[in-house]
């Protein structure tokens, strides 16, 4: 069977979908551009996201104190060892908001790294409440000659835990920062976080409802784990009762699930993310990579003979 993404694959996949597009694999550089967020710097709150340590999800070669040109060599030497295919590359500003300066400041960032001659484009992270349409104008003007996509930090689509976890914006703002970076043709991607303390199973499942009606174009979802020196981790250690955590079983089943009800239009990037065993306070997967997660989601959806989007109600 073919399903509307184009071939047999049981959910639609934004690295699939790139090979078609692009001829190869696109593989992300990470980098550090030195930005910071406002829930850090104290214009919206201070400490940052409850389950945030910046350290725990960069690359080794992700260093503010090294130069974009510096960052981008040594990530492509780490690349393009690891991942033998991969022709195309774009830099990934991964690191906290990148959106956050002037613009002048982001341009002068950005076409730094666009001048390199193995990069071909840019994936910019950031936060719904740190774009305006001078910064989505722009970002789309790079786009007309330039692989670009802006990645938002959606992860929960409930207020009362975007509170608890000292998110700083609300989910209407994350609404309008999609609608708007949409509107102007730009790629435009969510990371969501599955097991946030707080939420139900059902709630995390109604998610899939929630942003299948969003004009979003790929997903990256992370399983909540725990890193060391952050607040949540603090958290766990004084209230574990307070949370939820999946086992990779449970996990597989729920994703399944969460798939079968997504609209098929939007890609997914990534079912769980990984944290290095240093920083994972609670590593109970016992080394299950995010590849090994993916599979074994694709063989829960051929045991049920069941897709992405096979229950989606638009």
């Amino acid at each position: 069977m073919i399903y509307p993404w184009g071939n047999a694959r049981r959910f639609h996949s934004l690295a699939d979908n790139y090979k078609q597009k692009y001829g190869s694999r696109i593989q992300k550089v990470s980098i550090h551009a030195g930005f910071t967020c406002p829930n850090r710097d104290g214009t919206v709150g201070v400490g940052g996201c409850t389950f945030c340590n910046n350290s725990g999800f960069s690359p080794g070669y992700c260093h503010e104190e090294h130069s974009i040109d510096e960052q981008i060599e040594k990530g492509l030497q780490f690349l393009q060892k690891r991942y033998r295919r991969a022709r195309v590359f774009v830099a990934y500003f991964q690191a906290y908001s990148n959106t956050y300066d002037e613009i002048n400041i982001l341009k002068e960032r950005y076409e730094r790294a666009l001048a390199h001659p193995e990069i071909s484009g840019i994936s910019v992270g950031t936060r719904p409440d740190c774009i305006d349409d001078e910064k989505l104008d722009y970002l789309a003007a790079l786009a007309q000659n330039n692989i670009v996509s802006v990645e938002y930090g959606v992860e929960s689509c409930y207020e009362e835990t975007l509170l608890r976890i000292n998110r700083g914006h609300t989910f209407w703002q994350s609404v309008q920062a999609i609608e708007e970076t949409a509107a102007r043709g730009l790629h435009t991607a969510i990371h969501l976080i599955l097991g946030l303390p707080g939420e139900s199973r059902e709630q995390m499942l109604e998610q899939s409802k929630i942003i299948s009606a969003l004009p979003i174009n790929s997903v990256k979802f992370h399983q909540l784990q725990i890193v060391k020196n952050t607040p949540m981790a603090e958290e766990y250690r004084l209230h574990p009762e307070n949370f939820d955590f999946f086992s990779p079983e449970e996990y597989v089943e729920f994703m399944a699930k969460f798939v079968e009800q997504l609209n098929p239009s939007i890609a997914i990037e990534r079912f769980a993310g990984e944290v290095p065993p240093q920083y994972n306070l609670r590593a109970a997967w016992k080394g299950l990579r995010s590849d090994q997660v993916t599979l074994l989601i694709e063989d829960k959806l051929k045991k049920w003979d069941s897709w992405q989007g096979k229950f989606y109600l638009s």
